[in-house]
């Protein structure tokens, strides 16, 4: 089936760059005209190229930019625009900084603002730009200074990069500590306590109840090993593919803990002073930047007060008054708002606000951590110290009746 026209496709090729050498490899391109072009950027001199069919070794495009994409391409973007590098030779240098997947995308905007279409007009026709990025974008176009809007863009970017990775650690750490106690009971379960449940059964011992229950498990678990590992493989299936309804769950059921709460009010608070600083400093009007910003809210309450707000201020509200209402917010930081609007500074409050958000998430996310590190330390107790308790009473029933 041919690709639409437009949509890159993947090509072998044979180039040759300045010393003589050849190099063979596979780059995604709209055209073979393209793919030259694109290689002539790296110094390579195009000899040859084979179209390969989209079953075969496809570099596929991400739905959405990666976050580290976009906070690099913006960040290359502001340095080089601040300096007066024409924007068409900015993204040919910014399509050298981002992943395989997504440099396609950037040269075939580089080749949509070469034929005259606007940077904004470019980011939306190639997709994966989110709604924010194009907003400003194309509002810095109108006021001229593209190259500030890329740079708040990328600090953005950046402090989002921060919050996910403080999400993803604590997500990960209880996982990875948990997974080593459930195979270090495995082990024990399959190899440990089979061997001395029938070397204190050749002595004759005398079991507790809670020991024996244990001793049979484990006989039974290492007979039935393909059987127990099949059912195992299974759940592990389940569970993968269930993994979206499962995280609504747990999410639904942390979110009712006030320290999960205030983490999650924490990271959507910073997520949306982070887009509002972005976008108002590049003159989207707070009502515009609102609408766009209440999207990266995941808390319902908070998004919803921020909508019926934005709503208001459609309608000719005050802003001073109406953020009042957003109760969601704490009282200090809608004073703070109240007073940057009056002093006409909302960029800066925004700014500063979403600096103090992230550095609370920070504080949150530690003292989570400390939390959770008690209670993984009793979660592997009642994995492991169970099993020791059951290799254990034995062994000294039998040393108290010696």
């Amino acid at each position: 089936m041919a690709n639409a026209p437009g949509t890159p496709s993947t090509y072998a090729f044979v180039a040759v760059n300045a010393m003589g050498s050849k190099k063979i490899g596979l780059r995604a391109a709209p055209t073979p005209a393209a793919l030259a072009d694109t290689l002539r950027r790296d110094h390579l001199l195009l000899l040859r190229s084979w179209r390969m069919p989209s079953w075969a070794g496809s570099v596929k495009e991400p739905e959405t930019l990666p976050l580290r994409d976009e906070a690099a391409l913006n960040e290359q973007l502001a340095s080089l625009l601040n300096r007066g590098v024409p924007l068409i030779e900015a993204l040919g240098v910014g399509a050298t900084v981002v992943g395989a997947g997504t440099k396609a995308r950037i040269e075939r905007m580089r080749e949509m603002v070469a034929s005259g279409a606007s940077f904004a007009d470019a980011c939306e026709r190639v997709g994966g730009f989110d709604t924010v990025a194009i907003a400003v974008y194309r509002s810095a176009e109108r006021s001229g200074d593209l190259g500030g809007a890329a740079a708040r863009l990328a600090v953005a970017a950046r402090r989002r990069m921060k919050i996910g990775g403080k999400a993803i650690t604590l997500a990960i750490y209880p996982a990875v500590v948990l997974s080593i106690s459930v195979v270090v009971a495995t082990i024990m379960m399959l190899v440990v306590v089979p061997a001395l449940s029938n070397m204190l059964r050749e002595m004759n011992a005398d079991l507790p109840w809670y020991s024996q229950a244990v001793f049979d498990f484990a006989d039974f678990a290492r007979a039935n090993t393909l059987w127990m590992g099949t059912g195992v493989v299974g759940l592990l299936t389940v569970l993968v593919l269930a993994r979206g309804v499962l995280l609504r769950i747990a999410t639904g059921l942390l979110a009712r803990l006030p320290v999960f709460r205030r983490l999650r009010l924490s990271i959507d608070s910073a997520r949306f002073f982070s887009v509002m600083g972005a976008m108002s400093r590049s003159g989207v009007p707070v009502a515009e930047a609102m609408r766009v910003a209440s999207k990266s809210i995941s808390d319902p309450k908070l998004r919803s007060q921020f909508e019926t707000l934005e709503r208001r201020l459609v309608e000719g509200g005050v802003f001073r008054s109406l953020i009042e209402d957003v109760e969601a917010l704490p009282v200090a930081t809608r004073r703070l708002l109240v007073a940057a609007e009056r002093a006409g500074d909302l960029d800066s409050a925004f700014d500063a606000l979403s600096e103090d958000m992230s550095d609370q998430v920070d504080t949150l996310s530690d003292r989570l951590l400390a939390l959770l590190e008690p209670a993984l330390l009793v979660g592997m107790f009642a994995i492991i110290g169970a099993l020791l308790i059951a290799i254990m009473l034995p062994m000294l029933t039998m040393f108290q009746s010696i």
